[in-house]
């Protein structure tokens, strides 16, 4: 597991996150262990959080700050379906750590919006895509986004561990997630300053733990 290395640097230069260390590193140490079952995080918000989840998905679905080359089998069987093509994607491909943004999928989430109840979609999305022993990193400042809510419950139901990323005093989704971390502030915008370096950090962790060595 980890050594917090980049979590223990984000709380020397930003002491006041000390008081959800533990959440933080503990949410970490979730997430690699679901990663090596092959499991995947799936990652919903609205607003600067759907925001956040793309980004996250784009720190952890190509290389961060590590370099992650494709292993020797995968490269083998790229070069013999198409040398050339086989060869340039062997060189350029990254191993991805599997995450999903739940706010992305438009033509999916207007369908559902317009046809069902859009309060519903990131649940559906949950049931669509997740896994029992998958993450569902749920991200509202307030912690009482009502489709978040609906996609942790379905989520729960579904064996998933919920991580909370929010601020105030967690809300509603504070009582149905297995980990919150509460950024220590009611402002909407601070809150989101603090949850950038809260996710990075985790990333940073994460990478370094599968691709450190």
């Amino acid at each position: 597991m980890s050594n917090f290395t980049h979590i223990n640097g984000l709380i020397s230069r930003m002491p006041e996150l000390q008081i959800c260390e533990p959440q933080i590193k503990e949410a970490t140490s979730e997430i690699i262990a679901a990663y090596e079952k092959r499991n995947k995080v799936l990652i919903c918000g609205n607003g600067g959080s759907n925001a956040d989840a793309d980004h996250i998905v784009g720190e952890l679905m190509k290389g961060f700050k590590k370099k992650r080359p494709i292993d020797d089998e995968t490269r083998e069987m790229l070069v013999s379906v198409d040398a050339e093509v086989g060869t340039a994607l062997a060189q350029g491909l990254q191993v991805p750590l599997r995450a999903i943004s739940l706010s992305s999928h438009v033509s999916l989430n207007t369908a559902f919006s317009n046809d069902v109840d859009a309060v519903m979609i990131f649940a559906q999305q949950v049931l669509g895509y997740g896994d029992e022993g998958d993450i569902l990193l749920a991200i509202s400042t307030s912690g009482n986004a009502k489709n978040v809510y609906m996609a942790a419950t379905m989520a729960k139901a579904m064996n998933m561990k919920v991580v909370l990323l929010s601020g105030n005093d967690g809300g509603r989704l504070n009582s149905i997630s297995d980990i919150s971390i509460i950024a220590p502030n009611t402002e909407t915008y601070i809150i989101q300053e603090y949850h950038l370096p809260i996710y990075h950090a985790i990333c940073l962790e994460v990478e370094e733990h599968f691709f450190g060595r």
